[in-house]
């Protein structure tokens, strides 16, 4: 449930309605899928249209959780680039990983626009923002991978990236035009939609609390008393993970994604900054990102304190790093607030991992959910259906809890801190 000073710009389609659909109790379907986010609902449209049975089941609201909540941008590939892939990965994998990667953002925009989905959106790329000599020449190498491979992508100078931005302090930076921004909230609920249509049954505010399995048939129950009867599960929770798989939530650091989003601006602040309606991240430690919203207001956000927040003072910090960039906002009111909680992995990569057959978990977004969510959903799918681990892009991979990981959260957040100090001295 949204605490009352979570106040999201992003609004639900005048479509949505409510789903409340079940699966009678003595039925086996093919899947039950425990998470109503962008991967399960990916998941569950494209298993459905291949033939299979699907049961959604969410916790909350579809579109409560990071999936309604980010801020919209979809980016294409991985945090690592092609090099490093391929030399992780081996030829194969990585060359499989690398195309995946390239193609998440197309899936996107495909499937609004294949499916006709009611998401407002804009595809003009996405700006990753220098500020320092030695993000310029990272910038580069990726430039130059990616390059290679014939994407869209260029180099921004600093008097490029001023005038698509707006904003000052940056030294130059990179244009991914593959990419773009949506509403990730209307994309949510218009998944649901279309996967409804397809043949999914979802139900909300369906708290799963057991799992189990007897001759080789999964049974699944809920907190309000639903029994279900499965061939397969798919924990689609990420961030929101809790004791249903043993391990599961201690290999991933929930963070919480602090935005802010101003009044509508000016006819002459709107053509000033992000003129083209460019996405932006910028290189710092503690890295801000942000864009214009269908009915123009400047979205902007960034890491938050990893308590739940209280006040308006706990966006602070993100006010202020909004001004940094642009003092002309100065007296443009922050008219709404809100938070998701996202999933990081040690090695900042997704995992997929099937500890029993037919009990399949997926966790880590590692910051380009949509894009990366909407494909691998898709190949789970493919994966449920054909039982062909070849069409999964990542490797299947053992639950390795994080050590220590009930003090991870405490020396993330101190990192965090002394991360923003050391931020604060590269001005």
């Amino acid at each position: 449930m949204l605490l009352r000073f979570s106040d999201p710009i992003w609004q639900r389609p005048r479509t949505a309605t409510a789903f409340q659909s079940l699966f009678p109790a003595g039925q086996c379907v093919d899947v039950v899928i425990v998470g109503g986010g962008i991967l399960g609902l990916s998941t569950a449209l494209h298993a459905a249209r291949l033939g299979l049975a699907v049961q959604v089941l969410e916790a909350g609201e579809i579109g409560n959780g990071a999936s309604g909540l980010n801020g919209g941008q979809v980016i294409p590939g991985l945090k690592y680039d092609p090099d490093w892939l391929l030399e992780h990965f081996g030829l194969e994998r990585g060359e499989a990983l690398v195309n995946f990667a390239a193609s998440t953002a197309d899936t996107v925009f495909e499937l609004i626009r294949d499916e006709r989905l009611a998401v407002p959106f804009v595809r003009n790329g996405w700006i990753q923002a220098a500020h320092t000599e030695t993000a310029l020449k990272a910038a580069a190498n990726r430039d130059r991978q990616w390059r290679a491979r014939g994407a869209d992508v260029r180099l921004l100078s600093r008097t490029e990236i001023a005038t698509m931005t707006g904003a000052q302090g940056y030294l130059g930076g990179w244009l991914d035009r593959r990419a773009g921004v949506i509403d990730p909230l209307a994309y949510t609920s218009e998944l649901a939609r279309v996967a409804a249509a397809a043949g999914v049954k979802i139900a909300e505010r369906q708290n799963v609390m057991q799992i189990s399995k007897n001759a080789g048939i999964w049974h699944v129950s809920t907190e309000s008393g639903a029994e279900l009867k499965t061939k397969a599960i798919v924990l689609a929770t990420n961030a929101y993970t809790g004791g249903l798989l043993p391990g599961l939530a201690e290999t991933i650091v929930p963070l919480h994604s602090f935005q802010i989003a101003t009044a509508p601006l000016s006819s002459n602040l709107a053509a000033a900054i992000l003129p083209e309606g460019q996405a932006v991240s910028d290189s710092r430690r503690i890295l801000v990102y942000y864009r214009k919203s269908a009915d123009g207001r400047l979205v902007f956000g960034g890491r938050g304190r990893m308590a739940l927040p209280n006040g308006p003072a706990d966006w602070a910090h993100l006010e202020r790093a909004l001004l940094r960039l642009y003092p002309a906002l100065s007296d443009i009111a922050i008219e709404k607030r809100w938070f998701g909680r996202v999933a990081m992995t040690p090695d900042h990569l997704p995992h997929i991992h099937e500890p029993e057959k037919g009990l399949l978990a997926v966790v880590g977004c590692q910051g380009r959910g949509i894009g990366l969510m909407t494909a691998l959903g898709e190949r789970i799918a493919s994966y449920l259906s054909s039982g062909d681990t070849r069409q999964l892009p990542f490797p299947i991979s053992p639950i390795r809890p994080i050590p220590f990981h009930a003090f991870r959260q405490i020396g993330v957040a101190a990192t965090i801190g002394w991360y923003r100090m050391l931020d604060a001295f590269e001005r």
